[in-house]
């Protein structure tokens, strides 16, 4: 179990991340379009797992954009952004913030967050993901991770991005 704070109030996840160096466990997510995407969807490639609690709160968009960014033209990477929001939220966000070519996942209908660890299992956001990165090869071995002490917090792009 890991302890974060959200607004500096202590919080609890339901574990901790996987390990580095450990094979990532697969996962049943559900795409803007209700289909489902495993880590065999993304076969042969980086990964980036951006999850955090709701696409509707700035820093969540924050991380999306700048991850973007940071990514857009390396064809070998995708970054994953998962949350428990429904599909048809991360549709209607990805068009209002001109990302139109990010991935999407939500884990409303999986064991995504208990699986990862990251659920929040106290506090007002229990049930939702905690924010963390996760970062993986093209086989799917966790490279790095980060669960973000404070849920406002952002994540640490540079560290994520110097592990690929």
């Amino acid at each position: 179990m890991a302890r974060i704070t959200l607004k500096g109030n202590p919080i609890n996840t339901s574990g901790n991340l996987p390990m580095v160096g450990s094979q990532a466990n697969d996962f049943n997510l559900v795409k803007q379009d209700l289909s489902t995407a495993t880590l065999a969807s993304f076969a042969g490639k980086k990964k980036i797992l951006n999850v955090f609690p709701s696409l509707d709160t700035a820093v969540c968009a924050t991380s999306i954009k700048k991850f973007h960014e940071h990514t857009a033209k390396k064809p070998d990477l995708v970054v994953l952004n998962i949350s428990a929001d429904l599909p048809f939220a991360a549709k209607r966000f990805c068009g209002a913030e001109g990302v139109e070519n990010a991935v999407t996942l939500s884990a409303f209908r999986s064991n995504f967050a208990d699986d990862y660890g990251l659920k929040i299992v106290d506090g007002p956001l229990a049930g939702l993901c905690s924010r963390a990165v996760i970062v993986l090869d093209e086989k799917n071995r966790v490279l790095y991770t980060e669960q973000v002490p404070e849920i406002g917090q952002e994540p640490d792009y540079q560290k994520a991005l110097a592990k690929l």
